[in-house]
């Protein structure tokens, strides 16, 4: 297999497989960071998060679209405008829908699981009633297009490293916020001990609807990085969430750090195999032995004990 290939061929591939899965270690971050917190705060089943990602792609598309007739002298820079759009129109469809159906199902998972099932559906319906059933592209700024040469036999995409910073600032940005600040405390408090929680005076119910509020937007962002790396369609959400909740269980609920480390070891394993075999197999692979490391450590990774 590798007689056709130097030495320093061998090690451009193996470091563009390595760039290549970390890549997708940064998509699955930002897919799943916004599941492991509503998953783990709440124990909600959200079977809907691929569609507000979706969501968040569509405002990205909608964003490019509003640039290039009305401003194109600043379509530069309309992808910025675009994730902060895409968060707050999927953190407040995130809001209402807590406020309409989720608060109605705590300690019901297996309700929540089909609610939110019916939910994604319905969803799939009025973005293809709305925006229609073909998928969509956005249109990139120039600065987003091309490679950067870091050898002259090692290539690295400019989307994916802004893809890569992207995922480092929020994942800095939510650690922030859940370990810094005085809400942060608040949520963790709920996590740990939800009856002694409110007893102290916290408001439970706020802390839920804003949790989920945030764990919905951070995946309206993770629509916005979407639309570099695929198409945006109506039912394009559906093809990731089997992945993101692998990524949640597989790092422990309730815990960032082990959804990072989760992602980091599901893209590194599946990108490597990938050198020596169809990408299909690879993810079969990955996936068994992920299934198999559960097996044997049920509650992932790293575990967080939780007081009911």
């Amino acid at each position: 297999m590798f007689g056709d290939y130097s030495i320093g061929d061998l090690g451009s591939i193996f470091v563009m497989q390595g760039f290549a899965g970390l890549i997708l270690f940064s998509v699955y971050v930002l897919m799943a960071l916004g599941l492991a917190i509503i998953f783990g705060q709440m124990g909600v089943i959200n079977m809907a998060h691929g569609e507000f990602m979706i969501l968040g792609a569509y405002v990205t598309w909608m964003t490019s679209n509003f640039f290039q007739s009305y401003l194109p002298s600043l379509f530069s820079g309309y992808f910025f405008l675009a994730m902060i759009l895409a968060f707050l129109a999927s953190g407040a469809l995130g809001m209402l829908v807590e406020w309409v159906l989720i608060r109605h199902l705590y300690k019901r998972p297996l309700d929540t699981l089909l609610a939110t099932w019916g939910l994604s559906l319905m969803l799939q319906q009025a973005y293809r009633s709305i925006f229609g059933a073909r998928e969509v592209g956005v249109e990139l700024p120039q600065w987003m297009l091309g490679s950067l040469h870091v050898t002259d036999s090692i290539e690295v995409p400019i989307n994916g490293v802004f893809v890569m910073g992207l995922t480092v600032l929020i994942t800095i940005g939510v650690a922030y916020i859940m370990f810094r600040s005085r809400w942060g405390r608040q949520v963790r408090a709920v996590v740990q001990n939800r009856i002694m929680a409110g007893a102290v005076g916290i408001n439970t119910a706020k802390v839920d609807r804003y949790t989920f509020a945030l764990g919905c937007g951070i995946a309206g962002v993770a629509g916005s990085a979407f639309t570099m790396i695929g198409s945006t369609g109506p039912t394009s959400g559906q093809l990731y969430i089997v992945d993101t909740f692998l990524v949640v269980v597989f790092g422990g609920a309730a815990s960032l750090l082990g959804t990072i480390a989760s992602a980091f070891s599901i893209s590194q394993t599946q990108s490597t195999l990938e050198f020596f075999m169809s990408g299909s197999m690879a993810k079969v692979l990955t996936l068994l032995a992920v299934v198999g490391i559960l097996m044997l450590r049920p509650q992932g990774l790293f575990a967080l004990k939780v007081r009911k």
